[in-house]
């Protein structure tokens, strides 16, 4: 019996993307045992291969599709290169927001303070993790571009699409600098939202599928009109992953419903539920929020408030109608097939989640 796998199949290039990520990091490996940074390596290797939806692998590739690049080699690396900016920008955010689960598994800031702690060495295993995770993410975040220059595309396409993964770095940097700020801000729905753009929607959609499509040679102002599609399903994207943070099963997400509420992190939810809460759910809000000791208990009490104050109807309405708005723009581009096709169900898969 033949089995034939439809070409837009996102788990066949999946596994393309990993093949290409793990040959890259076997290259990078220590130049001799005794070197002293077989640890390092080894722990990223697990952390970077260990799972994920590469969708911005995927987005990328699309992109590149879309306007006419061909299915090779060159586009899957250089796509792929992609997600060790990710792990760089998931590494130093679990060390932001003290969260100690990252896809079911340990985070990498505390894989090193327990190896710390179970070897007895001299210091603070909790400082000791969080420096020796923090020159990870700054290690991945050198190895994408290195990957992403080496991927056999010629210069002048390489240039195109560097213009964009530069932006895209400063814009995910920003980003975290204002959720930071954010979280010691006014809380605001309107400061939440300026967080989402920046840190999460641009760098999920909207630069990995204009960098696919500026590799491929696609007229700058269509690239631009990429935007259209991107931001707003990214929005959606970073939208439903704060309703994963405070309402998901940690089974299924592989990590912890409670860090989100015990960082206090400055989520459009929980700004809404503030705003439409009474006096008396506001400071129970106030009070339970941002508790690093919040049990299970003080969670489910807040989401109680969240539920009845109607953020998470509100958020919902807010996902749907951007992912309507992505797919109204995807729609009106010239793209061509399978690539509409693949977007679309992208779209569909990052909003939806459980696909």
């Amino acid at each position: 019996m033949t089995v034939t796998v439809a070409p837009t199949d996102p788990d066949l290039l999946r596994d393309r993307f990993d093949a290409a990520l793990a040959a890259f990091l076997s290259e990078r490996g220590p130049g001799r045992p005794d070197d002293g940074t077989g640890e390092v390596h080894a722990v990223l290797r697990r952390f970077v291969l260990a799972g994920g939806k590469r969708l911005r692998p995927l987005f990328c590739y699309w992109g590149w599709r879309a306007f006419g690049g061909p299915d090779g080699t060159p586009i899957v690396v250089a796509a792929a290169a992609l997600e060790l900016f990710h792990a760089f920008a998931l590494i130093h955010d679990d060390i932001l927001d003290r969260s100690d689960r990252r896809r079911g598994r340990p985070t990498v800031h505390r894989v090193f303070a327990d190896r710390h702690a179970g070897a007895g060495w001299h210091g603070d295993p909790e400082a000791y993790g969080r420096q020796a995770a923090l020159l990870c993410g700054d290690l991945c975040a050198t190895w994408s571009g290195q990957m992403f220059h080496g991927c056999g595309l010629d210069p002048e396409r390489l240039r195109r699409g560097h213009t964009l993964l530069a932006r895209m770095r400063a814009e995910v940097i920003a980003g975290e600098y204002l959720d930071v700020a954010a979280a010691a801000g006014d809380g605001s729905v309107e400061s939440a939202l300026a967080v989402v753009r920046l840190k999460t929607a641009r760098y999920t959609v909207t630069r990995p599928v204009q960098v696919g499509a500026a590799l491929a040679g696609a007229d700058p102002d269509v690239v631009a009109a990429l935007a259209g599609f991107g931001d707003p399903l990214g929005d959606a994207f970073q939208l439903r992953d704060d309703l994963l943070g405070v309402f998901g099963d940690p089974a299924v997400t592989g990590k912890s419903n409670l860090d989100d509420l015990r960082e206090g992190k400055p989520t459009v939810l929980l700004a809404l539920a503030r705003a439409a809460s009474g006096p008396a759910g506001v400071a129970r809000l106030r009070a339970l929020v941002g508790d690093p000791d919040l049990d299970p208990a003080g969670a489910a009490e807040v989401r109680g408030i969240v539920t009845a104050s109607g953020a998470r109807a509100a958020v919902e309405r807010m996902i749907r109608s951007r992912a309507d708005a992505a797919l109204a723009a995807l729609d009106a581009l010239p793209l061509a097939e399978p690539a509409r096709v693949a977007l679309a169900d992208l779209a569909a898969r990052a909003v939806d989640r459980r696909r």
